[in-house]
């Protein structure tokens, strides 16, 4: 048994260190380090890699009817219990900036809950959409991006197509 808790543990560690790695790219990147940045890169690519294996050895990747089931669940607690009560939290605490990025996620959790569903029910169908993503808030939509984001105000051009 401990050796799945270790997995599970690397798991979030390479998975963390992933998106930690691509934030420190781009910094680098606005800061004319390119070198810098493209190691990042590299080595978020690495994290990728480790995090791909545990998840693999412990058998985390199921078929595509499964694994939108378990994406649903996830966003669904999200949305419902994690965010609620970490908004709830930052209020008390008067902490805006996290109060803000906390709504804007629990709001983007619920459109992926609602995207993976749609997908789950045309699984099979082949049914082709564009996504497109809102840098700054995350908000997911299909076919096109709105002229302005409904969530954070970002205007059309901030939304980055999903290929």
């Amino acid at each position: 048994m401990a050796t799945i808790d270790n997995l599970k543990e690397a798991f979030a560690g390479e998975s963390q260190a992933n998106r930690k790695y691509l934030a420190f790219a781009k910094k680098a990147d606005e800061e004319g380090f390119h070198q810098v940045a493209r190691l990042f890169r590299a080595a978020a690519a690495a994290e990728t890699v480790h995090a791909h294996n545990h998840l693999t050895v412990m058998e985390g990747i199921k078929s595509t009817n499964e694994n939108l089931k378990e994406a649903i669940a996830g966003e669904v607690q999200e949305f419902k219990e994690m965010y609620p009560s970490f908004i709830k939290e930052s209020e008390q605490e008067e902490n805006e900036a996290a109060t803000w990025t906390f709504n804007v996620a629990n709001k983007v959790e619920e459109i992926h809950a609602n995207l993976y569903e749609k997908a789950l029910q045309n699984l099979g169908e082949n049914i082709e959409v564009t996504y497109y993503v809102c840098k700054f808030c995350g908000n997911t939509v299909e076919k096109e991006a709105p002229k302005i984001c409904p969530i954070c105000g970002a205007p059309q051009t901030e939304f980055k197509k999903i290929n």
